[in-house]
């Protein structure tokens, strides 16, 4: 009888027995079905070959006033403040040296004539003023020299001043020098040739005269030049005006010459060449050593009052749409806030802060790096 009841009871020990390890965490049914549930749900919350966590957060929708949009980095990043710096306005532009108008003189003759003497009878002579360039004989001066000197004698038997003085008169109208004149009244005497002078010290730029030529008082015989002192002309931009009219004086770099010159701005020509779109500067330079030729290539340097300005480094200022950015920090660690801003151009490395930044502002130092499509998005810049 008791063996009866033994087998029984028997499954029913078994299956306590099981419920008993099931509640210990030992449950032996069920268990590949378990193991896979677990990794399946493992693997739903990994990005296969990655090492990157989703992890999923409830997005909370702001109450209230929006805050402004801004654009928000979870990563370092680098940043520079807005500083105001004694700055010399600098400019570099190129030109040529050239020789002044004033300085550069016709040599021509009063009358016609014949040359029958040619003492400088080379180009690009040295030549000093008085010096003597040419003899020339003209009937027509020969007779006006004549009629002074007849007047002269005249005179000493009948005084007539006034026809002395028309005789000179008709020799000074033909350019004929008054130390030729004087030695006239004072000698009694007259010269078959008329000498012609160097107006101006200089050198030989032009010669259209030759030993035997004919000359009337139509033809430029020399051009003489004067190289004491040169002009620069350099050619320059519409947007370089503005920054060279606040400018006065220049440093000049000839190349060749290991030497650096000053000059001082002449003239800003007060139009444009229509076909370069170009205005031309004129500074003067000083040449008494005459180290400068016209043609030469100069470098000009810009020098200025030292004024205040807003700087900033290049690469913080971004354009887009033809408007420049810069990115300033926010009172919330992180954020950014993309900023309207105007500036120009002071070197290589800086622009100048015309509006939009004040002193001491902090600002991502690269903003290319700041572009993200949200913000694009989103219209903030």
């Amino acid at each position: 009888m008791s063996k009866y009841i033994l087998v029984l009871l028997l499954p029913l020990l078994l299956l306590a027995d099981e419920a008993m390890k099931c509640s210990a965490g030992k449950c032996t049914s069920g268990k590949a079905t378990t193991k896979k549930s677990v990794v399946r749900k493992t693997e739903e919350n990994k990005v296969p070959q990655s090492p990157i966590k989703i992890v999923k957060k409830p997005i909370n929708k702001p109450m209230g006033k929006a805050k402004p949009s801004t654009v928000k980095q979870l990563f370092n990043v680098k940043t520079t403040k807005v500083i105001e710096t004694m700055t010399t306005p600098k400019q570099i532009n190129y030109g040529y040296i050239v020789a002044e108008d004033a300085r550069i003189l016709d040599v021509t003759a009063w009358f016609s004539g014949y040359v029958e003497k040619l003492f400088v009878d080379t180009l690009y002579q040295k030549v000093q003023k008085g010096q003597a360039l040419a003899s020339v004989y003209s009937p027509e001066v020969y007779k006006a020299k004549q009629d002074y000197l007849n007047a002269i004698k005249f005179n000493a038997k009948r005084p007539s001043a006034n026809m002395i003085a028309s005789a000179k008169v008709k020799l000074q109208l033909l350019n004929v020098p008054q130390e030729e004149i004087r030695e006239i009244r004072s000698s009694r005497k007259i010269k078959r040739l008329t000498t012609l002078y160097a107006p101006s010290s200089g050198w030989v730029f032009e010669k259209n005269i030759n030993q035997g030529s004919y000359i009337n008082d139509k033809k430029r015989l020399y051009q003489i030049v004067d190289l004491s002192k040169v002009w620069i002309e350099a050619k320059l931009f519409q947007n370089e005006l503005e920054i060279i009219n606040k400018l006065t004086e220049f440093n000049v770099k000839v190349k060749g010459l290991d030497r650096m010159y000053q000059a001082k701005k002449t003239l800003l020509y007060p139009m444009l060449d229509p076909k370069e779109a170009t205005a031309t500067l004129r500074l003067t330079l000083d040449n008494s050593e005459e180290m400068l030729k016209p043609g030469m290539y100069a470098k000009l340097y810009s020098s200025s009052n030292k004024t205040r300005k807003l700087v900033i480094p290049r690469t913080a200022a971004m354009r887009k749409n033809g408007t420049w950015y810069a990115f300033l920090a926010t009172d919330f660690k992180g954020e950014y806030e993309p900023l309207e801003i105007k500036v120009q151009p002071l070197d290589n490395k800086s622009f100048e802060v015309l509006s939009g930044l004040h002193k001491g502002d902090t600002i991502v130092n690269n903003a290319l790096f700041m572009m993200d499509s949200d913000a694009q998005i989103n219209s903030v810049y």
